[in-house]
């Protein structure tokens, strides 16, 4: 198919056509001369952005609170199909950078936790499941995009985006592992960040692109740009980007490219050699067919051909609407069709997004197990009489303006069940823990007084606190993408306490139900770690369950977990610290610039979230991993069986299997790729074409130094996330779990590896310093009460090595001696073994 296309349709498939050309956030034009369409990418890891009559899933790191695998893939699988049958061929999704180095990261939340091993093993199991439904994924952002403030060029008033500096190890056993893993699953897309890595943007950087990604990682589909991160053009294509979107240059619907005709004019000048425009074509189509989009069947072509394409408009909520709003075109069709995709009956959609955010809710307080509720209140005598009485206080318990009045989400009001910005969703409904309560107690035995907002009035009747036997506030902390910001959040958050106020009303019920003496739950909404020191303590505070971000179901799965219904199963993926202090300087949002182009040292190396509260033995407020159930379990019987001795090195890289695919590559005809006569040009967008032969330029193009020479291939390559022996088990930890509980229940059990002491990289004479343990795997495990379970999990070579440096490869110590431990969290290991 490439080597038929012209040179303007291999164009066309790597540039996008301009902000709101067509109705996706992302469109490129076709190839029609060989039957190749356009394709349409949409955002994002949270649902469809800008969608109709589909799911709000909760976002990625109540998912990660869940450490349910199986849940990590259907969620994957209704997503894929609900983009599939929208007309959607490339999902933005899922994110794993930011990976959550800071606490305070204003997109940390669409990810599944800073731990690389639990957003590999999440972001692995949702591009299977997207991938499964024929939708391409895309593994975001690549790499160390880490806060919002001055991540994109001129967004923050600077020419530049911030550098975010870290050295090679740093990069491979953190930021890159979810990426390795997204490989190795067979991801067709991945998106380049906004940021320079290591002063070099991420989009125009060779090493990461090419050497790590393509090379080492043995990534065989395209880069894309995220929006407008593209900040050059022929060198970011040398560099190793494949396809730019949404296809402006440096500005906004600008409809000046830096690839489009400007990409042409490179190919004709001899600026950027034909092979390298063929190998960027081949990985899109190559995607394209992988995914079998090629099946008229499943993806029908679109008007006049067919039915197929997107059926939806970003740009407007009418039926009719205009086919490219973003130009002077007023053209005008029915471009949303309104079709419903959220799945119907037990497949419906809805209770998969229940599941996940019930699983995804940690309970990390409950004294005197005074969870789970009973519906009929309480067995204890009512202080008022006849009725048990339940008050709810605090704005996130109520649907507030409604859930999608902010462009975005772009406001804190009312329930949080998102973060803001282009991860967000529309909610087609939001169910508010009001609704969920007010239907789950017996109203007969119940007698509920909500207040839904922050702050109690000072002349509030003394009733609304005195008289009641439960008061239960629901508080909140919310963030989103540096584009847009809410009274003062810019994005990242200014600090990990509770917004709007939530502080003192926490303080002012917990002191005040039943004249202090009744008891109060909190329900924390937030998007990742909060702060909890001003008010956890309290006595009249008995129970906090930390919620994350539900999306839809909202009330229904609290109400679900708040009863009993299910066990309160959700474990943090994250580190809750007394202060963000704790998280050490890495910890820290940059706020101010520290120069033209900001500079942000990755100084802590691999010290982030719990691997730092352990270093330093620093005593967190909840530990990573941590939650409670509503039943107990008991680890034991704990062995550890080799499969493989030590090596220090896998196996050698095995020459390449397959000779890649050639074709022509003589230049055409300059005439060839001129503007078809008496074509229409719509305003700001994007074409292939070049208006005159006379740009055609020939001259010597700057390549980089060494630029033609053949680069010897990374020693740790070899294979789809790299050297296939990285992936050979060498341990197999096994390990009986057992209900010692009353009721039905789910654990996590979790596995951590502490390296041995005193290990010197023999290639560069370092010393090599490791985090006190590491998680190397989980499994989350179902058993009824009095039951047991033998569970296995495997440890492999890239579990046990670290990244030489000096070697560029992954190296096992094969001195001293390794120790698995096994429990229920990074500080509750009661098994341990060595190896």
């Amino acid at each position: 198919m490439v080597q038929n296309m012209t040179l303007v349709e291999k164009v066309n498939v790597t540039s996008g056509t301009g902000w709101s050309q067509d109705l996706c956030v992302g469109n490129t034009a076709p190839a029609n001369g060989v039957g190749f369409p356009a394709l349409c990418l949409q955002d994002g890891p949270l649902g469809l952005r800008f969608m109709d009559h589909s799911t709000a899933f909760p976002a990625g790191i109540t998912v990660g609170a869940t450490w349910n695998k199986d849940l990590m893939y259907r969620r994957g699988r209704a997503h894929g199909l609900e983009a599939k049958l929208k007309g959607i061929n490339v999902l933005l999704a899922p994110a794993m950078g930011p990976l959550g180095r800071m606490p305070a990261g204003g997109r940390n939340w669409e990810g599944f936790g800073p731990d690389p091993v639990l957003q590999a093993a999440a972001a692995s199991e949702v591009i299977k499941g997207i991938q499964d439904s024929g939708v391409i994924a895309t593994a975001k952002h690549l790499v160390a995009n880490e806060q919002e403030h001055f991540r994109q060029s001129f967004e923050w008033g600077l020419p530049n985006a911030i550098s975010s500096n870290l050295d090679d190890r740093t990069l491979h056993e953190l930021y890159l592992w979810p990426f390795a893993e997204s490989v190795r699953a067979g991801v067709a897309s991945v998106m380049c960040s906004y940021n320079l890595l290591n002063n070099s943007y991420a989009c125009g950087n060779s090493k990461l692109m090419n050497g790590i990604l393509k090379d080492e990682l043995g990534f065989q589909g395209f880069v894309q740009s995220d929006w407008l991160a593209q900040r050059s053009g022929v060198a970011s294509a040398l560099a190793g980007l494949d396809m730019t979107m949404p296809g402006d240059g440096l500005i906004w619907q600008d409809g000046e490219s830096l690839f489009g005709p400007r990409l042409t004019e490179a190919v004709l000048n001899g600026s950027l050699p034909m092979d390298r425009l063929n190998d960027m074509v081949t990985r899109v189509v190559a995607a394209w067919y992988q995914l079998k989009q090629d099946n008229q069947t499943q993806w029908p072509p679109p008007p006049p051909e067919g039915e197929g394409g997107p059926n939806f408009s970003s740009f407007t909520d009418k039926k009719i609407g205009l086919i490219h709003p973003g130009s002077d075109d007023t053209t005008e069709a029915e471009v949303n069709k309104f079709i419903d995709v959220q799945g119907k009956g037990k497949d419906a959609h809805g209770r998969l997004a229940r599941q996940i955010a019930s699983e995804g809710t940690v309970l990390v307080k409950n004294e005197g197990r005074i969870l789970p509720l009973s519906k009929t209140g309480s067995s204890k005598k009512s202080n008022t009489g006849a009725k048990y009485r339940v008050a709810v206080f605090g704005e996130d318990a109520g649907p507030g303006r409604g859930p999608n009045v902010c462009p975005d989400r772009s406001c804190n009001q009312g329930t949080l069940g998102s973060g803001w910005g282009s991860g967000a969703v529309e909610f087609l409904y939001l169910t508010t823990p009001l609704e969920a309560l007010q239907s789950t107690f017996d109203s007969d035995s119940v007698e509920i007084t909500p207040l839904l907002s922050n702050n109690i009035p000072v002349k509030a009747p003394t009733s609304l606190l005195h008289d009641q036997d439960l008061c239960i506030v629901f508080v909140n902390s919310d963030s989103g993408e540096g584009f847009e910001s809410w009274d003062g959040v810019r994005g990242d958050r200014n600090d990990l306490f509770l917004q709007k106020g939530g502080e003192q009303l926490v303080q002012k019920v917990a002191r005040g139900c039943g004249k202090g003496k009744s008891d109060t739950i909190v329900v924390v909404h937030a998007v990742g770690a909060v702060v909890l020191e001003r008010w956890i303590d309290l006595p009249g505070v008995k129970a906090v369950l930390l919620a994350n971000l539900p999306g839809q179901e909202s009330g229904n799965a609290l109400a679900e977990v708040l009863f009993g219904t299910v066990d309160a199963s959700g474990r943090l993926p994250y580190t809750v610290g007394k202060s963000l202090s704790d998280y050490g300087p890495g910890g820290q949002i940059l706020y101010y610039p520290n120069g033209v182009v900001p500079q942000q040292e990755f100084t802590e190396r691999l010290y982030v979230d719990y691997r730092r509260f352990d270093k330093y033995n620093i005593t967190p407020r909840y530990e990573f991993g941590f939650g409670l159930s509503y039943t107990t379990f008991e680890f034991s019987s704990l062995t550890l069986t080799e499969k493989k001795v030590k090596s220090a090195l896998p196996a050698p890289r095995l020459d390449a299997q397959v000779t890649p695919t050639t074709y022509p590559t003589d230049l055409p005809d300059p005439s060839t790729a001129l503007f078809p006569p008496n074509f229409r040009k719509l305003k700001r967008r994007v074409y292939p074409y070049i208006s005159s032969i006379s740009d055609i330029k020939h001259g010597k193009y700057p390549y980089p130094d060494g630029y033609d020479q053949v680069q010897p291939p990374s020693p740790a390559g070899g294979g789809e996330g790299g050297n296939p022996d990285l992936y050979t088990s060498h341990l197999t930890v096994s390990v009986n779990l057992k209900n010692t509980g009353s009721r039905r229940g789910k654990q996590v059990v979790q596995v951590y590896v502490s390296f041995p002491g005193g290990v010197v990289d023999a290639s560069t004479g370092d010393k090599i310093d490791f985090p006190v343990r590491q998680l190397r795997g989980f499994e989350k495990i179902e058993l009824e009460a009095g039951k047991s379970q033998n569970v296995e999990l495997e440890i492999t070579r890239k579990d046990l090595s670290y990244w030489s440096r000096g070697l560029g490869n992954w190296v096992m110590p094969t001195e001293g001696n390794f120790t698995v431990s096994v429990g229920a969290s990074s500080r509750d290991l009661p098994l341990s073994a060595q190896w």
